[in-house]
């Protein structure tokens, strides 16, 4: 069953994008680029294994508190060795959740069959959290292209949370004013000539991370190798040369989700399943932001003028009222 927040989440960018295809070439805004130095993931959902080590690898580096789930308050994890979040939330940056399907027997198999999905921010190209924050605190480095947020800026609105197509930004309540919390690409590792936490832990390589350029080529790669044929994965980082994990070619879906959809995404997925599956969504390769903002600045260049003539005739009353209280001597 769907909660209502998932159901005006699809409403909302469904018919925001549907109203923008004949509207598109007047109203929206052009689309953004890619930032040519762009880093991201190439999550692959068929070599992940469920082990869950980016989990507990994100919440080292970033100074997370395990969740107090019903996992973390059994009596049997009184000692909390087993931490298993059910989903993002406000304080949950990244989690493994588990597809089923019937008896659930075969691995990455649509029929009767499980997969794993890694799920996080996918730090599009033309993020919507950052074009309806009102306040900047949500931004869009310009060399990276990763999505952070500053706190600092934050007024608690929420916009962001409502404005992700895939659900990522998520308030955290246990602080005292209030927060949002994401994933950052361990942007402070990255400062510090690391990567983040959960691509340098992943044992098997399903989650890489690179330039964004690479990691499609990757992809492509494995996208045009014969399924069954035997090869390696590279693991941490596409750009060093750390030993590979070998294993069999699936029967992959021949997409690479976040190539197109709204508009692009840094972090990109492969799957032998749905994507919907996985949770992610079947969005338009058209960025709903392009039509709303398009939309706002069409309206603001349109409306000044009357606007201004609104005042000037509302300054000319005044100006004519006061002037004849003077000569008849009476009062506004």
């Amino acid at each position: 069953m769907h909660t209502r927040r998932e159901f005006l989440t699809a409403a909302g960018a469904g018919g925001a994008c549907a109203a923008a295809r004949p509207a598109e070439a007047a109203i929206s805004r052009p689309p953004r680029e890619m930032p040519p130095a762009a880093v991201g993931m190439l999550i692959d959902s068929t070599l992940c294994i469920g082990c869950q080590a980016c989990v507990a690898a994100c919440r080292d580096a970033n100074g997370v508190e395990v969740e107090d789930t019903p996992f973390a308050l059994a009596g049997w994890n009184a000692a909390r060795t087993w931490d298993t979040a059910l989903d993002l939330d406000g304080r949950t940056l990244n989690v493994i959740k588990v597809w089923r399907d019937g008896t659930a027997e075969v691995k990455d198999r649509a029929s009767d069959g499980f997969a794993f999905a890694k799920r996080h921010c996918l730090h599009c190209v033309d993020p919507s959290c950052v074009s309806v924050c009102p306040v900047s605190a949500m931004r869009k480095d310009p060399e990276t292209g990763i999505v952070s947020y500053d706190p600092d800026a934050c007024i608690g609105c929420r916009y962001c949370t409502y404005g992700c197509p895939f659900g990522v930004p998520q308030f955290d309540l246990a602080v005292p004013a209030g927060k949002i919390n994401k994933c950052e690409m361990c942007r402070h590792l990255q400062a510090e000539g690391r990567i983040p936490a959960c691509c340098d832990v992943c044992p098997t390589g399903a989650s890489l991370f690179g330039p964004v350029a690479a990691l499609q080529e990757e992809a492509d790669r494995r996208l045009a190798a014969a399924a069954g044929a035997t090869t390696t994965f590279p693991r941490g980082d596409i750009r060093e040369d750390r030993p590979r994990h070998e294993g069999v070619v699936p029967a992959y879906l021949q997409h690479t989700f976040g190539e197109t959809e709204v508009g692009g995404t840094q972090v990109r997925y492969l799957s032998a399943v749905p994507f919907a599956n996985l949770g992610l969504p079947t969005l338009p390769d058209f960025a709903p932001s392009r039509l709303s903002e398009g939309i706002q600045h069409t309206l603001y260049r349109w409306l000044a003028a009357p606007v201004l003539a609104v005042i000037g005739v509302a300054f000319l009353v005044r100006r004519n009222r006061i002037r004849q209280a003077r000569d008849t001597g009476r009062e506004l």
